[in-house]
């Protein structure tokens, strides 16, 4: 069905595809797997039409297709999820659904048949949400069941799902992983890039591996280890050695909690949130698309202020109207959409890094040390093992995951005392992964009170130490590190049963 034959691609100063040949079959579910800027994506907007190769061939059917621009992917049969967001955000729910194919009146839309056809697609991967609002209204978990729909609607017979779960909960996941085998079904070709292993192993047939831009392997999934696949993907084992959250233990009385909330509350998005993080505590949000975590931080951090309620910095009533308080107060916030609210796109790695603490290198008449500037990049580079040949590459052509690591570079860079964080390995390879995971428990064993958000429920089972639930707006449970089992967490996010406080 779809037959790649020594596909090369080229950036300036970088080789991101190199004699890539294979095949998937008709009606497979195929993963493709490798660490950031290993090609996967690169490899996925080639089939899209969005690269064009420099050398080799693409053929599809037997026939060989050479795609100028999406467009002609489209007529192909061919359609894309991306792992970032692509819509226009200004246009409603049901303009950015049904854009490859709007219904028309004579000259004028048809809005009717417009809503019919949105609330059709939506009903698919189970979103219920007024298609007349505005595309920037929702949530990126909401936006991305809304790319997902889209794509689904094209009818198209290849199907390309780049890190489609990043931002998805336990139950959005399974009712898209329902969707893709009804697809299957029908004949339709899935390539399925993800870093989620579990996923792969639960929807794919076949693997292939790609390392560096180059082909390592094509296998089928039936009888190959977790640790097989890891140690292809990388060329090296990756030793996981986390067990349970650990914390200093000191034998003086606590000090006052560094961040306490009471009655925080913003009509429509949460009510009577309630919470205390400790020094050196990480404290886990867990909750469905629509729960209202990422609301709250952007309340704590005043990206979007709570109407009401109270907040306490080390015993101290605190007001937080805006993020520049935020900061000055000692919190940092790590943003759930990396390339609207944590990344100047025009800019270097360098200066991103650094901007937040651009000061600390200004010296007579204003003027910016940039050695010191760079030393200080480059040390993060090297830290947070940042794939990129330098700190002077603008940050828009790194991958998700490499640009997601110049993120915590400027969080770090702050030395915040509170670090809220929203989806810290969206769109990560398991190396990186792990790395970021000893970051956040590096900055809780220095003293840092976190507060975490994450989809992905094996990830918070793991850092947090306590685990705060919500559902609708609304604290419906919480867990200490021991009481914390997937299926109690599962069903208190779900409602499914009581479950003790």
């Amino acid at each position: 069905m779809l037959r790649f034959e020594h596909i090369t691609k080229t950036f300036p100063g970088v080789t991101a595809l190199a004699d890539v040949s294979f095949e998937i079959a008709r009606g497979e579910c195929h993963a493709l797997l490798g660490e950031n800027g290993a090609g996967k994506s690169t490899l996925g907007k080639i089939v899209a039409g969005m690269y064009t190769p420099e050398r080799g061939q693409l053929l599809i059917a037997g026939t060989a297709c050479h795609f100028r621009s999406p467009r002609q992917a489209a007529l192909a049969g061919v359609a894309i999820v991306h792992q970032e967001l692509m819509f226009c955000p200004n246009l409603s729910i049901a303009e950015n659904l049904c854009l490859h194919d709007l219904p028309q009146r004579g000259i004028f839309l048809d809005r009717t048949v417009l809503r019919q056809r949105a609330n059709a697609l939506l009903e698919q991967v189970g979103l219920d949400v007024d298609v007349d609002r505005p595309l920037s209204s929702l949530s990126i978990a909401q936006e991305q069941l809304v790319q997902i729909a889209a794509a689904v609607g094209q009818k198209a017979q290849i199907l390309v799902f780049d890190e489609p779960t990043s931002s998805l909960g336990q139950t959005e996941v399974e009712r898209l992983f329902q969707l893709i085998r009804r697809l299957q079904q029908t004949g339709v070709t899935i390539i399925y890039v993800s870093h989620r292993l579990a996923e792969i192993f639960e929807l794919c047939q076949r693997v292939t591996v790609l390392r560096d831009g180059r082909h390592v392997a094509t296998r089928s999934l039936e009888g190959l280890s977790h640790d097989e696949l890891v140690q292809m993907m990388v060329g090296r084992p990756v030793v996981a050695t986390r067990t349970e959250p650990k914390r200093a233990v000191s034998s003086t009385p606590p000090p006052p909690p560094q961040i306490a909330v009471r009655g925080l509350q913003s009509p429509g998005r949460f009510e009577n949130i309630a919470l205390e993080v400790n020094a050196g505590e990480i404290v886990g949000l867990a909750g469905l698309v629509g729960a209202g975590r990422t609301e709250v931080l952007e309340a704590l951090f005043g990206l979007d202020p709570a109407a009401t309620g109270e907040i306490s910095l080390n015993g101290n009533p605190t007001r937080i109207p805006s993020p520049q308080a935020a900061r000055e107060v000692g919190m940092t916030l790590i943003p759930e959409d990396r390339k609207r609210q944590g990344l100047v796109l025009g800019m270097n790695v360098r200066e991103n890094a650094t901007l937040p603490v651009l000061d600390r290198f200004r010296r007579w008449a204003g003027l910016v040390d940039r050695r010191a500037e760079a030393k200080l990049a480059e040390k993060f580079r090297t830290d947070l093992a940042i794939r990129t040949p330098s700190t002077e590459t603008p940050v828009a052509s790194l991958s998700g995951g490499n640009q997601q690591k110049v993120v915590f570079a400027r969080a770090l860079a702050d030395n915040a005392q509170i670090l809220l964080i929203d989806e810290p390995t969206r769109g990560v390879d398991v190396g990186a992964k792990q790395e970021i995971h000893d970051l956040i428990e590096a900055r809780a064993r220095a003293g840092t009170a976190v507060v975490l958000v994450s989809s992905d429920l094996p990830e918070l089972l793991a850092l947090s130490h306590r685990l705060i639930v919500l559902r609708e707006g609304r604290i419906v449970a919480q867990f200490t590190h021991a009481e914390a089992t997937p299926d109690r967490v599962l069903r208190a996010m779900a409602g499914i049963a009581a479950v003790p406080q």
